[in-house]
């Protein structure tokens, strides 16, 4: 068994006038999660672990309800802090994210930098790992920080050329305990080491 999955939040309902971390999923998001849920391969986690944020709070409950557990919200988890752009019109969005990777060590349009957002994640998920050693464990999340994840897990150089594929979220890898993570897949590939 895999030590842990990271898998992010799909689809979102976006509006603007909505903090970005109060978001929830769209329907097909949700529909998403919901055939994730049904794969058998979910049956080998007993634990489901989520973001702070609405988006991935809900996608952990459709998962965790799937397996009858209760989700277990942990600080640290959230998406890259970037309150001070807000919202962003997608091509701006695209932009910033790109410089964001680009430039690990500072604050794009006073975004948290790259390099915060990976101590803070790795340092999120190896406390919650260690509060429940062994047990196999199902992260939900975000994208920008699930790839600063995958990057040190990996020990590759903070880099865009990581992210998940374009493909609305909804992206996984596993991690093994002595092993790199073998890259990202969508929810629609199946859930397996």
């Amino acid at each position: 068994m895999t030590r842990f999955v990271y898998l992010t939040h799909p689809q979102v309902r976006v509006d603007p006038a909505v903090p970005v971390p109060e978001w929830g999923l769209s329907e097909i998001g949700a529909a998403r999660t919901r055939a994730f849920a049904a794969q058998p391969g979910l049956a080998a986690f007993r634990r489901v672990v989520a973001s702070t944020e609405v988006k991935a709070k809900e996608a952990a409950q459709i998962l965790a309800g799937a397996l009858g557990i209760v989700v277990e919200v942990r600080g640290g988890m959230h998406e890259n802090d970037r309150s001070a752009t807000g919202y962003l019109p997608e091509p701006e969005f695209q932009a910033v994210a790109d410089a964001f990777f680009a430039n690990p060590e500072v604050s794009v349009r006073g975004w948290e930098t790259a390099a915060d957002a990976q101590a803070r994640i790795v340092g999120a998920v190896q406390a919650a790992l260690a509060a429940a050693p062994g047990v196999p464990t199902l992260f939900v999340g975000h994208g920008g920080v699930g790839t600063l994840l995958l990057c040190h897990l990996a020990g590759y150089p903070i880099s865009r050329v990581h992210d998940q594929p374009p493909v609305g979220g909804g992206g996984w890898y596993a991690a093994d305990a002595g092993a790199p993570p073998r890259g990202w897949r969508t929810m629609e590939e199946g859930l397996s080491p």
